[in-house]
C-alpha cells in the first residue's frame, strides 16, 4: 500500500525542516510520542537506527537519506508493519512550504492488521494526515511567536 499526503505551512521551508528533523518536538505533533533513542550510526545520518517509543508501539527507524531540507527518507519496523517514509520539503514562497510525505508499506505481519489494512485502508492515510496537520499546526504557531 502506497499513499501520498501534503498539506502547505505558513513558515520558510529551512525554519520548517528544522522542526521536523528536531526530535525534542516531536512530542508536540505526534499523539502518543514518548522518546527517540538513539541507537546506531551517526545520529541522523544514512543508517542510523533510533527506537521511537509511543504510548501503545515502538518503531524502529533506520534512516535511508537526510538531506533535508530537500529530502528525508526513512524505514520504520514494528512487529505487525513495515513502511518507509519519504518526506519532501517545496519552498512555495519565502514564508510558505508544501510538506509532502509519500508512505509506503511493504509488510503487514499478523491477522487483525491484514483484516484492518483490507477493511479500513484509509485510517492509515488519515493517521499519517492528522500528524501533518498537528506539525503544520506547531510550526505557524512557534514562527508566529518569533516573528
Amino acid at each position: 500500500m502506497k499513499f501520498t499526503c501534503a498539506i502547505d505551512i505558513n513558515a520558510p521551508i529551512n525554519y520548517v525542516s528544522e522542526l521536523f528533523k528536531n526530535p525534542e518536538y516531536l512530542k508536540y505533533h505526534q499523539d502518543g510520542f514518548i522518546s527517540k533513542e538513539h541507537l546506531s550510526g551517526t545520529v541522523g545520518s544514512k543508517a542510523a537506527k533510533s527506537k521511537l517509543t509511543y504510548k501503545r508501539l515502538e518503531l524502529i527507524e533506520t534512516i535511508i537519506t537526510n538531506n533535508l531540507p530537500d529530502e528525508f527518507m526513512a524505514l520504520y519496523e514494528h512487529k505487525h508493519t513495515t513502511n518507509t517514509m519519504k518526506v519532501n520539503f517545496e519552498a512555495l514562497s519565502d514564508t510558505k512550504t508544501k510538506y509532502i510525505s509519500e508512505i509506503e508499506y511493504t509488510a503487514f505481519n499478523g491477522f487483525l492488521i491484514n483484516v484492518l489494512v483490507k477493511l479500513f485502508p484509509s485510517m492509515f492515510k488519515k493517521q499519517v494526515y492528522k500528524w501533518m496537520q498537528n506539525f503544520k499546526t506547531f510550526c505557524e504557531s512557534k514562527y508566529s511567536e518569533q516573528h
